[in-house]
């Protein structure tokens, strides 16, 4: 049973949050809507550039490599192995947001093409939907507003569940029959609580790129050793100088032989020591993806890493993260383009709603109980949330002394 104190208090943070958020939660779910259309506007924009006429046979991709070593912005670090004739050579540069790929044509060893990843226009809705285009202070107000988004996931269930007995209208279709504000208010509400569960698995794949709840995960990893393996970026692994290192022909021809399923990248040796490190990029099904490295030399294998190695919150990490990018399939895609535009229709009721609702001179808040006592249940939930997402706490602890503030303030006015 709902206890109509705690509902009404509870009612009020939930009111208090969402004001505050929702403008940003609407941008995020329109911003991550158009990314999941991230390849649909690239490819035919970039098909000049990765695409090749064939002509002949192809040049060694060791002079490829110097071709690319002459012409690249940055000396490439990997190649992507081919996987058709008429596909350009894709030599990379850097890592993540600073990753740049210049593309050879095999067959006449020129310059198709070089794609800089800061300068696409997707990266700049990526920038948009992760940090506000503002660098380090907007990730930290995205992550702060994805805190709170979890507040409001569970005041919200709370506040919708009912109390007097299920309904089909007001709970699980928007009542049409009575005013504009309730109809809105409802829809808010339901489309709420129908991805209720989505959100929160969303959230959850979304804050491992944050500052302060990534790099707290991160050293939780590391102290946990259920990250990757210390060896998967090849950390103190060596070849045997004998002779002359194999050319990169060889040692692709060698990793073709493995079929490794997905998009498959062999980074190059940092020195005469170092070694060839192949890996796969297979989202859609992550037990697949492979860590193999070999000696520059003879081309052995020194060591292999497959999925089990890598810890469990590590794995647990890279999955909600690629769920939350649409990338196990179509059904994938398409459960989160349904989230995204729900999301959106559920922060745009929720405006339209206090609009009608809120009055002239007020910000409309709903008062609560003066009587009502914060148990030590809320207390201990609250405090482990601040520590789990430790900008929520600071954020919490804000919001609580203006609240003691304003307090103190009328008992002064009062005395």
């Amino acid at each position: 049973m709902k206890k109509s104190k705690l509902n009404s208090w509870l009612w009020k943070w939930h009111f208090i949050a969402g004001l505050i958020s929702l403008p940003f939660v609407l941008v995020l779910s329109i911003t991550g809507t158009i990314y999941l259309f991230k390849s649909d506007y690239e490819t035919p924009r970039q098909k000049h550039i990765k695409e090749v006429t064939v002509t002949g046979t192809p040049i060694p991709l060791q002079e490829q490599l110097l071709i690319a070593n002459t012409n690249a912005i940055k000396k490439p670090n990997s190649v992507i192995i081919a996987t058709s004739p008429n596909q350009a050579t894709e030599f990379i540069s850097g890592r993540f947001g600073s990753k740049s790929s210049l593309f050879i044509n095999p067959y006449t060893g020129t310059v198709s093409g070089e794609i800089i990843s800061k300068k696409t226009d997707m990266h700049i809705v990526r920038k948009l939907h992760g940090e506000l285009l503002t660098g380090k202070f907007g990730t930290k107000i995205i992550e702060l507003i994805a805190s709170w988004m979890v507040v409001l996931i569970v005041t919200g269930l709370y506040v919708w569940w009912p109390s007097g007995g299920w309904k089909l209208k007001g709970y699980f279709i928007p009542r049409t029959n009575l005013d504009h504000r309730t109809f809105y208010r409802d829809l808010h509400a339901i489309s709420g609580f129908w991805i209720s569960i989505l959100l929160l698995m969303i959230l959850a794949g979304g804050f491992p790129w944050t500052d302060v709840f990534g790099n707290n995960f991160k050293q939780i990893q590391k102290l946990t050793n259920t990250g990757y393996p210390s060896t998967w970026q090849a950390n103190r692994i060596q070849s045997t100088p004998s002779g002359n290192p194999l050319t990169l022909d060889q040692i692709v021809e060698k990793t073709k032989t493995l079929k490794l399923p997905g998009e498959v990248t062999l980074s190059f040796p940092k020195d005469s020591k170092g070694v060839y490190s192949l890996s796969n990029f297979n989202p859609s099904d992550l037990s697949s993806q492979q860590k193999i490295h070999f000696d520059q030399y003879s081309g052995e294998t020194i060591l292999k890493h497959t999925w089990k190695d890598v810890g469990i919150l590590m794995r647990g990490r890279m999955w909600f993260m690629a769920f939350h990018q649409g990338e196990f399939g179509v059904w994938n895609w398409w459960l989160m383009l349904f989230t995204a535009i729900i999301l959106t229709i559920m922060s745009a009721s929720a405006i339209v709603s206090y609009v009608l609702r809120k009055r002239k001179k007020s910000w409309g808040i709903p008062k609560a109980p003066a009587s009502f006592k914060v148990g030590y249940g809320i207390v201990i939930i609250l405090v482990l949330l601040s520590l789990l997402f430790p900008l929520f706490g600071i954020s919490l602890l804000f919001i609580l002394g203006i609240e003691y503030g304003r307090k103190k303030y009328k008992l002064t006015r009062i005395s």
